[in-house]
């Protein structure tokens, strides 16, 4: 299932090349969402933006345009509790601080920070775990701040090169930084990061960057160099080929994370921690991609 949110009027006159230090039009991110619950192999998208118990949100605020993606920690379904829950209460929870406005586009983690702290304080109950990545384009000083704790992460491209890329957050194998909510009896032996530990950036981006958010479902499955194939692809920057390159990432990950004889970065991963593993890792795939565009009101 696809979904494209657009706002404002985006005339997208992509330049690869290097801009004037002194260009002063607004900057915006035409994006599109595609991904897969690894228990719904026709891709079905869950209420809201969630793809089995990944959530993502897209949202726009006059400052800035904001992404967001979550993975919620499947482990708590042993438990009886729905890891979706979690994952998309605190996407919906940040996406709503945007439209607020209650956020600093230069500070990505306080949009974190406030979500989840919003989410510990609730009265309705909620439990889980979940990673989280926040991407923020500022649209006049066309810089892109970032805020990733745990595995799931970002990419910008250009000139068909990785020239950012997030690093991830890991305690020790398979074991990413995340955020929880525990029950009382519970707390201290739930694995539960500060959304402060969050690995932050900031850097300048160009009309025309490609910046890829997506969940560890897509980089467990898609080695760097498949995913530039991919974006290769992507030949101008109208919504329908941004859909169509999205789909096309978000299926080919989900058809490699059921090869038992890919060897996929995960399990490459794992054989560098010492364990005998091949194939592909079945997950959750959540992929936002985006191109940097300038922006009229």
């Amino acid at each position: 299932m696809l979904s494209v949110l657009s706002y404002g009027r985006l005339v997208a006159r992509a330049v690869l090349g290097g801009l004037s230090q002194t260009d002063s039009r607004d900057y915006s991110l035409v994006t599109a969402s595609c991904g897969f619950g690894k228990d719904f192999r026709k891709g079905i998208l869950k209420k809201g933006m969630c793809y089995g118990d990944d959530a993502c949100f897209i949202a726009r605020h006059k400052s800035a345009d904001v992404l967001g993606v979550a993975d919620g920690v499947g482990g708590w379904r042993d438990y009886g509790v729905d890891p979706s829950q979690f994952s998309g209460t605190l996407m919906r929870t940040c996406e709503r601080l945007v439209k607020e406005g209650r956020f600093v586009p230069s500070h990505p983690v306080g949009i974190l920070t406030t979500g989840y702290y919003e989410l510990l304080q609730n009265k309705v109950p909620l439990l889980g775990s979940s990673t989280a990545c926040i991407v923020v384009l500022d649209r006049q000083s066309h810089r892109l701040h970032t805020a990733n704790l745990g595995d799931s992460g970002f990419l910008v491209v250009r000139g068909g090169e990785v020239v950012h890329r997030s690093d991830e957050q890991q305690h020790y194998f398979n074991t990413p930084f995340q955020l929880s909510i525990a029950p009382p009896e519970a707390e201290g032996a739930v694995l539960s990061d500060s959304p402060e530990a969050a690995d932050s950036s900031s850097f300048d981006v160009q009309l025309g960057d490609i910046i890829l958010t997506a969940t560890d479902g897509l980089f467990d499955n898609m080695p760097d160099y498949m995913i530039l194939q991919e974006l290769k692809k992507l030949k101008n920057t109208n919504y329908e080929s941004i859909q169509q390159t999205a789909r096309s990432i978000a299926e080919q990950a989900h058809v490699l994370a059921y090869d038992p004889n890919y060897m996929s970065p995960f399990a490459q991963f794992a054989c560098d921690n010492g364990l005998n593993v091949r194939g592909g890792k079945p997950d959750d795939i959540t992929v936002l991609l985006s191109i940097v565009a300038e922006y009229t009101d």
